[in-house]
């Protein structure tokens, strides 16, 4: 059945666009004219997208990093949907170059359909990304984005309303990611027990081991500088090799801090924290943490992204207790029989398996590929040689790829720990991947898949305690990103809100 009313819609559409097309192609911008082109081709398969989030990644901290990712993904997923489904639907011509100076021409002219425009998905898309995760870096990429855009349009290769359309699939892909994976803004505070805590307002009786060999990522501002200038009267140490072993520093600077009834802080990654945990529930010190590693995981959960956030904290006195856990090793005959050694602390995950050897092989890798691409030769290594573990877990032998104990339950479903919903819920993350018949690639697989919980060479379980046994010598353990070897026997539990440590008042 014929519609009139919408063909003349369609016409009408049709028209308006080429008005709009022979509009921008009359109008002369001279400063415009060597800038746009380069633009447009420097977009091409993505690399002007890819540079910016390197950039990004590297000097842009915590968020800087969350920000990247989700740009990137969020490029990938309107890239896949206009490329493969839009364009195949909807097969329009290229406009005519004619009316378009020839100054303005690029050197290889698209062949594909003309709608939707997939620069500008992707650059809707990326800097939608972005700015879901950081409204200031979105407002930094989104001039970006505009001229890529209008650089189809200026350059004739596209018609208005292939960019428009474009423009509007790359926005709704990066809400479609958000969706799938929200954004730290859409996260509500965790349920936290808030404690009592000293307000400092000028830093004094804080003291702070900063540790600058921690993290691969350059920093714009020097961390010292910017603690030194919120908290004028604040103590910091600046650990150096020569002052003998960080643990034995940060014991003092704790011993200092609690003789003055003050607070110990750290600057560093999650090890640098970790080795903080011990001195302040020994000498019952508040624990102030500072972002200055590559992950910072602890910090990220606490709503700690920058120094200025601790620090702010720390002003107004804004403070909860967190759980922290506990590795017993055994020290009687029988396993679980009561007897413990000196226990080793965690705050973040504790893992048997595949996940000391990836870090190993990253923290030798990284100073000179990177952190990112160290990380995925050591997946690759592991992949192609890694061996199951053979270990007694909570009285039944097991075969294992990985055995993962997070400090808190954690949001995602699968194997890698995202975020945790509270640092206070009493209870262990326990994730198992078991060894057995093709076990390593039937586990990638169902990981790629996101089938991963339905598989039976997984098992997940929150408990209270976990007894592990049975153990080969030099086993590794890694707890909080630090590698050292198990154990024969251990004990796995948790120290309930033992730990006080400041945060950013939520809101």
């Amino acid at each position: 059945m014929n519609d009139p009313s919408g063909r003349r819609a369609r016409r009408l559409l049709s028209a308006t666009d080429h008005f709009a097309f022979h509009h921008v192609a009359a109008c002369s911008w001279p400063a415009a004219e060597p800038v746009l082109p380069r633009l447009s081709r420097s977009a091409d398969r993505g690399l002007l997208w890819c540079g910016i989030a390197a950039g990004m990644w590297a000097f842009g901290g915590a968020r800087g990093r969350r920000a990247a990712v989700r740009g990137i993904t969020s490029l990938a997923l309107a890239s896949a949907t206009v490329n493969t489904l839009g364009k195949r639907a909807v097969r329009r011509s290229r406009p005519v170059r004619d009316a378009v100076p020839v100054i303005r021409h690029l050197a290889r002219q698209p062949v594909t359909s003309s709608f939707p425009s997939g620069h500008a998905a992707s650059a809707a898309a990326f800097a939608t990304g972005v700015a879901l995760e950081s409204r200031t870096l979105g407002a930094a990429v989104a001039p970006v984005a505009w001229s890529v855009a209008f650089s189809r349009v200026y350059t004739g290769v596209h018609y208005p309303g292939d960019v428009l359309v474009g423009a509007a699939l790359g926005a709704g892909a990066a809400f479609a990611v958000r969706g799938l994976v929200p954004s730290r803004a859409q996260l509500p505070p965790p349920a936290r027990p808030r404690t009592d805590a000293p307000a400092l307002p000028d830093g004094e009786g804080l003291v702070v081991v900063v540790n600058p060999s921690s993290g691969t990522q350059p920093q714009l501002v020097d961390p010292v500088r910017q603690l030194k200038s919120a908290l004028p009267r604040a103590d910091v140490v600046l650990y150096e090799d020569e002052a003998g072993p960080l643990p034995s520093v940060i014991e003092e600077a704790a011993k200092d801090a609690a003789g003055r009834g003050g607070v110990l802080g750290v600057c560093g990654g999650d090890g640098t924290v970790n080795a903080a945990v011990a001195p302040a529930l020994r000498y019952k010190v508040p624990l102030m943490v500072l972002p200055g590693g590559t992950f910072n995981h602890f910090a990220a959960d606490l709503g700690v992204d920058t120094v200025a956030d601790a620090c702010a904290a720390v002003a107004e006195g804004s403070a909860v207790r967190a759980d922290v856990g506990r590795i017993r090793p055994q020290a009687g005959a029988e396993p679980d029989d009561g007897t413990y050694s000196d226990p080793v602390y965690f705050l973040n995950t504790f893992s048997l398996g595949a996940y000391p050897d990836l870090v190993r092989i990253r923290e030798h890798w990284s100073p000179r590929i990177g952190g990112p691409p160290a990380t995925l030769l050591g997946v690759a290594r592991i992949v192609r040689t890694g061996r199951p573990l053979r270990a007694v877990v909570n009285g039944r032998g097991r075969s294992l790829w990985l055995l993962f104990a997070g400090n808190g339950a954690y949001r995602s479903a699968g194997i890698a720990p995202v975020r945790r919903h509270d640092l206070a819920d009493g209870l262990l993350d326990v994730r198992i991947a078991h060894g057995g018949h093709f076990a390593r690639s039937r586990l990638l697989v169902a990981a790629l898949a996101g089938q991963l919980a339905r598989t039976r060479l997984y098992a997940s379980a929150r408990p209270q305690r976990l007894v592990v046994s049975g153990l080969p010598a030099d086993t590794p353990m890694a707890y909080d990103g630090e590698v050292a070897p198990a154990p024969k026997a251990l004990l796995v539990d948790k120290l309930p809100e033992a730990l006080t440590v400041y945060r950013p008042t939520p809101g």
